[in-house]
């Protein structure tokens, strides 16, 4: 059973965002991948105007997000990242909400194809878990153990084996 909050979704293009929204999301990135992870990176990396972002809220907080590409963007396939939540969220079930909203997003944008993902290595299990392969080719990514993985367009995930993230 999961204790993920019921969510709001939105699927912006970046020209669609406001600057609250623009804010909010970039505070959020900065939070858990610079300051939390304690990794210094360029997260402002020029792709944001390319991407779809998917902004998930509660009463008006935004405590989801994930920036999602067309195929051909970032790699051949469709693609997902910059996936996160709140702190104080994780272990309820909102990560798999997420990503369940993005592949279904995705899906649903340019139909139903593979999708590509950069996943941190510790993350393997959970994107496992939404039916994505880990390639073996494991790489360093900002100072962080990071897995190639793809998830084949057929694949319906299996929510029996999905834990809490």
């Amino acid at each position: 059973m999961s204790l993920a909050p019921v969510m709001d979704w939105q699927l912006l293009p970046f020209e669609s965002l406001s600057t609250r929204q623009l804010h909010d999301l970039l505070q959020l990135r900065s939070a858990v991948f610079v300051v939390e992870q304690a990794c210094v990176f360029q997260d402002i990396d020029g792709a944001d105007p390319l991407a779809l972002h998917l902004l998930g809220h509660r009463a008006g907080q935004l405590l989801a997000y994930a920036r999602c590409f067309a195929p051909g963007l970032k790699c051949a396939e469709v693609s997902i990242g910059r996936v996160i939540t709140v702190l104080e969220h994780r272990g309820t079930g909102l990560g798999h909400a997420l990503m369940r909203q993005a592949l279904e997003s995705v899906a649903q944008r340019w139909g139903p194809q593979p999708v590509r993902i950069g996943a941190q290595a510790r993350l393997k299990q959970f994107y496992v878990g939404h039916g994505f392969v880990d390639l073996n080719r494991p790489y360093i990514e900002d100072g962080l153990a990071h897995l190639e993985m793809l998830r084949p367009a057929a694949v319906i995930p299996n929510q029996s084996t999905e834990r809490p993230a």
